[in-house]
């Protein structure tokens, strides 16, 4: 082993030697092969400046070269450099051509990308592709599909790519019309079908196509594997999904990362926690893929403070935590109920740059305000770079769980001036908010206001929580009215709300009328005899007091103590 490190350490001095040497002097000549060989070296090692100094000592460079030049400063987000050198080259391929619009594309600059294609003198099919490709994925699907409609001798990969950008576009028919009229088939078509029907959660139609293919003969890939194990996961089709385990190990995939990963998320939603288990002790995983369905199948499962300690096997094996990762880890320690847990986790999210992420800022979010830390949780979630309607929701909700109904609201009115919608977790919020903090005035503005969006159709909660704050500022005959008048079957939650309003303004007449409702959705509510019999001892109505504690007797349970050792 030594010897060899002699050899290469040798062999990267000499290189040294020609670079400084043909960078220094103008008698010093190498050849064209030279020159590709150890600029080459240099950019398959991230030495870009390196190379770059040493190209731009060869006085003629060839089109070969200089495009892998280009290519090489794209990958490195160098745009600038990459249109500079296109400009000056005399003469361009088609592949210099194909990569300095793909490195626009990649780079962000769309607008120069279809100026260079516009401007090609010659486009073959990857020209074609690359661009129409980059449309769709900036959503620009209409001008995609005009240009695979233009497009001159499509080959398979261009009607792979327009199936994927419709997917990606929510356009699930126009996908399946060109996938039932497209001239020919490969795996990568049907897995693309498979994969964008499972994502769009139409699992079971991805599964009606892994039947067709397999029928058709076709042999899966890895991915079009893990797709149909995503897709028996999502659904818990526990028995399918040990076939496609099955047929996955004759084909000799059983050790692929994705394919563990799935296989784990499989057994794990539908409740086999020895299988999964089974399925990832089987080979020491690396990849944070594997450890993170591995961590949340724990979750998924109830078992948080297993899902935890996969979290510090993780750190103590040097496998890095992705976003997703974090998010279960930090659901995991809401669950139990840890801000110690959870700062331990905040405290790995930071070492690796993602507290301000979106994701992992609205669970960190969550677990604070839930473990009764609303500072904590106000200061992360004012450290979230680029907050969405979910963190809004959470801080709202946060501050309705503490009492800080003022909070909610100024948020509220913070996240109205940013453009986020709300949805009807943010007004479930706000009403709850209202509610709890005697706000009963601003909480019936909230309740009319959730009518002005009609994109947000009003739930039981939101009724729930108005029938409290009517009940709280004693219009019991105006909530009576409203849970009876309300567009879906009110639920216990709301009845057991007006009963509590009838106990509070001592209204036995009307308890006795919802205590009867209360009865008819659940006859077994002891909440509510306990309620209506106190409510009959105060009105001195003691024979239909003690028949309520007897009725009482026959369905509550006994109260007991548990104690942890």
């Amino acid at each position: 082993m030594s010897k060899f490190r002699a050899i290469s350490s040798k062999f990267q001095l000499l290189q040294k030697s020609f670079t400084n040497a043909a960078c220094s002097s103008k008698s010093f000549a190498l050849d064209d092969g030279a020159y590709t060989s150890i600029i080459s070296d240099h950019l398959k090692n991230k030495r870009v400046d390196e190379a770059q100094n040493l190209f731009n000592g060869i006085p003629s460079p060839n089109v070969r070269l200089a495009t892998k030049m280009i290519s090489s400063y794209v990958d490195n987000y160098r745009l600038d450099e990459a249109l500079e050198l296109f400009d000056k080259m005399p003469v361009k391929d088609v592949v210099t051509w194909n990569n300095m619009i793909k490195g626009c594309v990649d780079c962000g600059n769309m607008e120069m990308g279809l100026k260079l294609f516009d401007e090609m003198p010659e486009r073959n099919v990857i020209s074609w592709t690359t661009i129409m490709n980059a449309m769709w994925k900036c959503g620009n699907i209409e001008v995609a599909e005009s240009l695979f409609c233009k497009m001159p001798g499509k080959d398979i990969a261009a009607w792979n790519g327009m199936i994927l950008g419709y997917f990606e576009n929510s356009r699930v028919e126009e996908a399946v019309t060109l996938f039932e009229i497209m001239p020919n088939r490969n795996v990568i078509s049907w897995t693309t079908m498979i994969s964008g029907f499972d994502r769009l959660g139409r699992s079971d139609e991805a599964l009606l196509l892994f039947k067709k293919m397999m029928r058709f003969g076709v042999r899966p890939t890895s991915s079009t594997l893990a797709s149909g194990q995503t897709a028996c996961a999502k659904k818990g089709y526990l028995q399918l999904g040990s076939q496609i385990h099955g047929l996955l190990l004759k084909l000799g995939y059983a050790f692929d990362a994705y394919i563990t990963a799935a296989l784990i998320t499989l057994y794990a939603n539908c409740k086999q926690i020895e299988d999964f288990v089974k399925v990832f002790n089987e080979k020491l995983h690396l990849n944070v893929v594997v450890w993170t369905s591995f961590l949340t199948g724990f979750g998924v499962n109830g078992k948080h403070e297993d899902a935890l300690r996969v979290f510090c096997d993780m750190h103590k094996l040097g496998v890095s935590p992705n976003q997703t990762t974090f998010t279960s880890a930090l659901n995991s320690s809401c669950e139990v109920e840890s801000a110690d847990w959870g700062k331990i986790v905040h405290g790995a999210t930071i070492k690796v740059g993602l507290e301000k992420d979106s994701y992992v800022g609205n669970s960190l979010v969550v677990l604070y305000t839930k473990c009764g830390n609303i500072n904590d949780g106000i200061f992360t979630f004012k450290e979230i770079s680029d907050k969405n309607i979910v963190s809004w929701n959470a801080i709202i909700v946060g501050s309705a769980q503490h009492g800080c109904g003022a909070w909610a609201i100024a948020f509220f009115s913070q996240m109205a001036k940013t453009g986020t919608e709300p949805d009807e977790i943010t007004f479930t919020g706000l009403l709850n908010a209202c509610s709890h903090s005697g706000m009963l005035q601003k909480g019936s503005h909230f309740f009319d206001y959730l009518f002005q969006y009609p994109a947000i159709k009003p739930k039981l909660e939101h009724y729930a929580c108005m029938v409290d704050i009517l009940c709280r500022k004693g219009k019991l005959d105006d909530a009576e009215d409203l849970a009876k008048t309300m567009p879906m079957e009110p639920n216990l939650s709301i009845w057991l709300a007006l009963l509590s309003g009838c106990r509070a303004m001592c209204n036995l007449e009307m308890a006795e009328r919802v205590a009867k409702k209360v009865f008819e959705v659940d006859p077994s509510c002891s909440s509510a005899y306990v309620l209506l019999s106190n409510m009959y001892a105060l009105a001195g109505r003691w024979t239909d007091a003690a028949r309520m504690r007897m009725k009482m007797k026959n369905v509550k349970q006994l109260g007991c103590s548990w104690v942890t050792q």
